[in-house]
């Protein structure tokens, strides 16, 4: 299936931007060029946005809560934004956050867990199972039902939603009904066919995916570790059914439909769904981007029916 149109589109906006020099480039500068890129679109209106201090592994985390109806006891949706590890923040990704809220009925916390390289591996999915932990341990409060959990991220927050996951199967706790993977970074070997094949031109290069990873590991034996790597983990068993989406023009696409797999051989029920004509970060191209709503659609149904 060729690019979709509206995709080239997109890309066509950035044709003009040249790519970094990752061997000289300074990390806390490209996040803030990086996170201020795109102009903020209004999303969809809330009954609540409220701003939150949350436990992290090592001290407080920004957090911010959406609430879509004027009611109590709604369901959680915990969110873990993108970025490589290095970028993103609550502001990024609240135009989603609010769309998640608007379709599935759930209050939506979104996270702002420590980046790197000023906090590497493992601050980042410590910090977001901390969080989680807290979450769900103030539900009363909060006016939501920490027993029908679920969490979602995209990119590098599917990584740690995968990581909260196995942390929480590890711990006992918190008991996570869902969680929905959209392109989520599995493996730190970016040795796939589809990382050679879709390396430059698709707004994800392999050069920066490359870079991201540099930035976020102590060292190289870190790699291995499931909890950075979910895609070499021993064995899945006891993570939460799971929606999947990966898009065909994305170099994270194949370790993806790996992960997808691996679920399946540990008896996780799985959803995977691949839409052709994406490229990375689609999701966040709704407002835009028909397929892309269609897709954020299909995703909210399955929250939303796992969650009520």
């Amino acid at each position: 299936m060729p690019l979709d149109k509206q995709i080239a589109g997109v890309l066509q906006q950035f044709r003009d931007i040249p790519e970094p020099d990752y061997s000289q480039v300074d990390a806390a500068q490209y996040r803030q060029f990086s996170d201020n890129m795109l102009p903020a679109i209004p999303g969809e209106p809330m009954s609540e946005v409220r701003e939150l201090r949350v436990a992290g592994a090592d001290g407080e985390l920004e957090a911010r809560l959406y609430r879509p109806l004027e009611q109590d006891n709604l369901p959680l949706l915990v969110f873990f934004h993108g970025g490589g590890f290095v970028m993103g923040n609550l502001d990024t990704h609240d135009n989603l956050c609010r769309s998640l809220a608007h379709q599935t009925g759930a209050v939506v916390v979104s996270v702002a867990y420590r980046l790197a390289p000023e906090h590497k591996f493992p601050a980042a999915p410590l910090d977001c199972h901390a969080a989680t932990c807290w979450l769900v341990e103030h539900a009363a409060e909060l006016g939501v039902d920490g027993s029908r959990l679920a969490l979602a991220g995209d990119s590098a927050g599917g990584n740690l939603a995968l990581a909260v996951s196995q942390l929480a199967a590890q711990r006992e706790g918190p008991k996570i009904r869902y969680q929905c993977l959209f392109y989520p970074v599995t493996d730190a070997g970016c040795d796939s066919q589809s990382f050679e094949e879709f390396a430059e031109s698709y707004l994800l290069s392999a050069k920066a995916m490359r870079w991201f990873w540099q930035q976020y590991l102590q060292e190289e034996g870190q790699a291995d570790d499931p909890l950075a790597s979910p895609l070499r983990a021993e064995s899945l068993a006891g993570l939460p059914p799971t929606a999947l989406l990966t898009a065909g023009f994305d170099p994270l696409r194949d370790e993806g439909e790996a992960l997808a797999e691996c679920l399946r051989e540990a008896g996780v029920p799985v959803r995977l769904q691949r839409y052709e004509g994406m490229i990375h970060g689609f999701i966040s191209m709704t407002p835009f981007v028909e397929a892309a709503a269609q897709a954020l659609t299909e995703a909210c149904a399955d929250l939303r029916g796992a969650l009520n």
